[in-house]
């Protein structure tokens, strides 16, 4: 009888691959999840086998042969499998690069699935010597003693048994012990706690009351506790129990500049091992996180989006950190949403899961207000502090230095007298996003996007943010040769240089991806601040993000202006989260907080109802415009985009599609250029697809890409789906 195996290989494709097993392996040994190198094309791929059958819509002549099988056992479990053929589906990609994704690259290139341990075990000899045989060599007869209990043990373990290096070699020499190399399975570490936990605040304990019973079974719960309340206090906590079930625990969190700052308070606190997974390691580093998750060794994996594929020999818990954060859905290429399918792991395993914000987003929301999640409060401060004193200011007639005001220079001046920290946030990175000849209004613009470069003023360059182009720094207009050249607007490198000529005896910290591409810098800066010293911090939405800096006492947000005239559906959700948390910074200790946002615009409405009602009303109301308007999560979208060599030739695919899809129950809109219609050097059109109900949206949205597929247009632009959209640009 032959045998087929059906392959997930990596690539554009939507399909599983047949191929024939080959004649010196047995069916029986093979599972679904090992990885197999494979003929594909003119390549050798590794690809994961799917399903063992036993015929094919092709003829034994017409199938390849498996060139290798990788593995003994599955790199990928039955219930990973599950998971990622469901978003595959879900957000309608291929499953071979949904695979692909889920495996750290090393894998996807044959490397070991499992590290080799070396470790130590008593010989046959070794377990038949009695006790007190060894009464002359009182070390080893120790060693003798704890592995004939433990059956093998490690180099490190042993040392903490007192043996030495010397011991091991004359236990060898008798024979009574020998070295071997042994895949990882050891189960998360309990120790003895090291840092003594704060006392909880009654809220803190009525919410771990109202989670501890669900261990073991599927809820999701729905944590929204203001900036500073103790949501990590919380997260840790329940941490501890799942480690006392002998239960691993997946923490996401958005940005990686959050890790060194996580990762040490938990490290402080947990008594088990904790590993980080993101993309700032390199890919050993990474397949080092993966199977330490995988064999159990870890006892907490601490990880930003992808981390969500990661194994676990026993997950018991997850845990989603700034749950609104747009960091969470992945912007091109496999479109997925990292809290979404954590949520789908969770009840898939029947565990917990917790999604914790100060902002939550308006889908989190909805889902625990309609009774979906649990939802549960934290209203106050931990340890008695203060919420932070908001203030607009109105800048319309104020003389400004570089997007200072004299009120805001002021106020930064008498936080550092007081020997206390300043935190200056502009979402704008880079010196000016704009630079304008002064005589002939010419504007630097990016010949590849629809978008302005930016001035980086150190490295004496005009950037594109968005497509990567640079080019050196114009002395003179291109135009007209004026030498008046001007920079409008300022950014956070123009921030940091007008605050060192501002306030030149202290330090200046600036936060942005600028300043922290270097492998630790991140760290470095962190550390810096966190040694409560007068400076001034200054920074990007990076800094907005969970951080704690107990000596910061005044934020200061420059420019919110643009985000409240955004055409974006999701423009007054995004401001108001950004305003949120970045004034959550403040005041976090014992010393109260004062927040000053400058605004040509004080009486916008967007504004008075955030700083009269707080986020907490405001999300609500968004809420009920919402549903008046029966837009997200009152309805769902699909976004279908073709990037071209001309606009027409991007409209003239996604207008095909919209023919063949016009019968489904979705209203259609578009084709559309996209709000950046150029971008890369490409032309970029849209179709959105919206329905009440989301069964409606996938059957359209899988029958436009059944039609993208068999359009010869098609093959000739860059199409891609995205289900759930959170960027429409």
């Amino acid at each position: 009888m032959t045998t087929i195996l059906r392959v997930a290989v990596p690539g554009p494709l939507r399909q599983l691959f047949d191929y024939l097993l080959p004649a010196e392996y047995a069916p029986q040994s093979l599972r679904p999840g090992v990885r197999l190198r494979v003929p594909f094309g003119r390549r050798a791929v590794v690809g994961i086998l799917m399903a063992v059958a036993e015929h094919s819509e092709l003829t034994p002549q017409q199938l390849r042969t498996v060139s290798e099988i990788l593995d003994s056992e599955p790199v990928l479990s039955a219930a990973m499998l599950e998971l990622i053929e469901w978003a595959a589906d879900y957000y309608q990609h291929p499953i071979g690069e949904c695979i692909a994704n889920a495996l750290p690259v090393l894998l996807r290139q044959g490397d070991a699935a499992a590290a080799n341990e070396l470790r130590w075990r008593p010989t046959v000899a070794g377990l038949a010597l009695p006790q007190g045989a060894l009464k002359r060599a009182p070390q080893q007869a120790l060693v003798l003693a704890q592995l004939q209990q433990d059956v093998s043990l490690n180099a490190e373990q042993l040392r903490a048994h007192g043996a030495s290096a010397a011991t091991l070699r004359a236990m060898v020499a008798k024979g009574l012990i020998e070295r071997f190399a042994s895949a990882s399975t050891s189960s998360p570490a309990i120790e003895s706690a090291k840092e003594v936990a704060p006392t909880l605040t009654d809220e803190q304990r009525d919410v771990i009351d109202a989670v501890a019973p669900s261990f073991g079974s599927f809820n999701c719960y729905l944590l929204e506790g203001v900036t500073g309340s103790g949501k990590t206090e919380v997260y840790l906590r329940l941490i501890e129990q799942a480690l006392a079930r002998g239960e691993q625990t997946l923490v996401l969190i958005p940005e990686i500049g959050l890790t060194p700052q996580t990762l040490a308070r938990f490290q402080h606190r947990l008594a088990t091992s904790i590993v980080a997974l993101h993309s700032g390691f390199n890919d050993s580093e990474r397949l080092q996180a993966w199977r330490s998750a995988r064999s159990g060794s870890a006892g907490v994996l601490l990880g930003t989006r992808s981390a969500v594929f990661a194994e676990f020999d026993r997950l018991g818990l997850i845990i989603i950190d700034e749950e609104h954060d747009s960091s969470y859905k992945q912007q091109d290429g496999f479109r997925y949403s990292a809290r979404d399918i954590a949520i789908k792991r969770a009840a898939d395993l029947k565990i917990p899961i917790m999604l914790g914000s100060a902002t939550p987003s308006l889908e989190s929301l909805h889902n625990a207000l309609s009774g979906r999640y649990r939802h549960l409060q934290l209203r106050a401060r931990a340890g008695g502090a203060a919420t932070p004193l908001l203030e607009v200011l109105d800048i319309r007639h104020a003389p400004m230095r570089d997007g200072l005001s004299p009120r805001v220079i002021e106020a930064i001046s008498a936080t550092l007298r007081r020997g206390e920290q300043a935190l200056v946030f502009l979402n704008r990175r880079g010196f000016a996003p704009t630079l304008l000849c002064h005589d002939c209004g010419w504007i630097a613009q990016c010949p590849h996007c629809d978008t302005r470069l930016t001035v980086h003023a150190s490295a004496r360059q005009l950037r594109c943010h968005h497509c990567g182009y640079n080019k050196s720094l114009a002395r003179i207009c291109p135009d007209c040769k004026s030498p008046q050249l001007e920079f409008r607007g300022p950014g956070t490198e123009r921030l940091e240089m007008a605050l060192h000529e501002l306030f030149n005896d202290v330090p200046i910290v600036r936060i942005d991806r600028d300043t922290t591409q270097r492998k630790h810098a991140m760290r470095e800066k962190i550390a810096a601040i966190q040694q409560e010293q007068p400076c001034i911090l200054v920074g990007t939405q990076m800094l907005a993000k969970g951080h704690h800096f107990p000596a910061v006492t005044l934020v200061v947000m420059v420019d919110i202006d643009g985000a409240l005239f955004s055409a974006d559906l999701r423009g007054p959700e995004r401001m108001a989260q950004v305003l949120t948390q970045v004034a959550g910074r403040a005041g976090r200790a014992e010393k109260a907080g004062q927040v000053l946002v400058q605004t040509h615009y004080p009486a916008h409405p967007l504004i008075n109802d955030l700083v009269h009602t707080g986020y907490h009303q405001f999300a609500r109301k968004l809420l009920a415009e919402r549903r008046a308007t029966a837009a997200p999560p009152f309805s769902y979208f699909a976004l279908l985009r073709a990037d071209a060599r001309t606009l027409a030739e991007a409209e003239e695919v996604l207008a095909a599609v919209r023919a063949q899809i016009a019968a489904h129950p979705v209203q259609i809109f578009g084709p559309l250029p996209a709000p950046m219609s150029r971008r890369a050097g490409l032309f970029r059109a849209q179709l959105l697809l919206n329905a009440p109900q989301r069964t409606l949206l996938h059957r359209a949205a899988h029958a436009a890409v059944i039609c993208a597929e068999q359009l010869a247009a098609a093959r000739r632009v860059k199409w891609s789906v995205d289900i759930d959209p959170i960027d429409f640009s």
